[in-house]
């Protein structure tokens, strides 16, 4: 079994379908896979999805129906601030909700499945290309 935290950026291109969307739906459909997205990611989808004038209702089921939901506590909060203090000091666009994935998949003993170049460098990413 593989586990996965899918990022905003790869439901971005799950949800519109695109090429390389079709290898996340790839990882979500082999039942060998445990996916979980970041409750973090979550909003930020939403925001990504309504900003776009597309179906938030749609993107949240898809989400939903496709993964486990990673909550955060105080703890992974704290975490995920002393991890983003550290990446952003060797990558300077390291974003905080990047961190929140990230940290996420060190607890899970996960891969992050992504295509965003903040991740290019982390050994935990399987970029999508």
């Amino acid at each position: 079994m593989t586990r996965y935290v899918v990022d905003s950026w790869a439901w971005i291109e799950y949800l519109e379908g695109s090429l390389l969307g079709g290898k996340v739906r790839e990882r979500l459909a082999d039942n060998r896979n445990e996916i979980f997205t970041h409750v973090v990611s979550l909003a930020e989808i939403i925001s990504k999805v309504r900003r776009r004038e597309k179906d938030t209702d749609a993107a949240w089921s898809a989400i939903m129906t496709n993964s486990k939901i990673f909550v955060l506590s105080e703890k992974e909060s704290k975490d995920a601030g002393l991890l983003h203090a550290k990446m952003k000091s060797k990558h300077s666009n390291f974003g905080l909700a990047d961190s929140f994935v990230l940290s996420a998949a060190r607890k899970l003993g996960a891969k992050v499945l992504t295509g965003d170049p903040h991740f290019a460098s982390v050994e935990e990413a399987v970029m999508l290309s």
